[in-house]
């Protein structure tokens, strides 16, 4: 089975070694994605809407890339760095999965890349 690297450039780029997604086959992994907007370069960290609002945009524009969208995504995972936050954040998330949501968990962590207070990844078949 092949794999294929994923790139949009709508989607901000990785801040490491790693690519916004590998294809391998009929599924697509996407690699955990903050709130970095593309256009402007900014990390957006007003309020815990907001910022899961720009993941969940630059989760799209990677999986539009690829010729995916969110009704194929089978599972992610939520990285929270305050439970607190769950509520909020599930009201924006779950407006791109209004019918049969993925699999998911949702953890809280200590700290995340840039000091952000989300990420979010998922994986999604054809």
């Amino acid at each position: 089975m092949s794999k294929n690297v994923v790139y949009s450039g709508s989607a901000p780029e990785p801040i490491g070694p790693y690519s916004q997604a590998i294809q391998a086959g009929n599924m697509l992994f996407v690699s955990g994605q903050i709130a970095i907007q593309k256009s402007s370069g900014k990390l957006i960290t007003d309020d815990i809407e907001t910022e899961t609002a720009q993941v969940m945009r630059n989760i799209g524009d990677i999986l539009n890339a690829a010729g995916f969208d969110f009704q194929h995504v089978v599972k992610s995972t939520i990285f929270l760095q305050d439970f607190n936050d769950f509520a909020k954040v599930n009201e924006v998330y779950g407006r791109s999965f209004p019918n049969n949501p993925p699999a998911r968990e949702t953890v809280e962590v200590s700290r995340l890349p840039k000091d952000v207070n989300i990420e979010i990844s998922c994986i999604a078949v054809k």
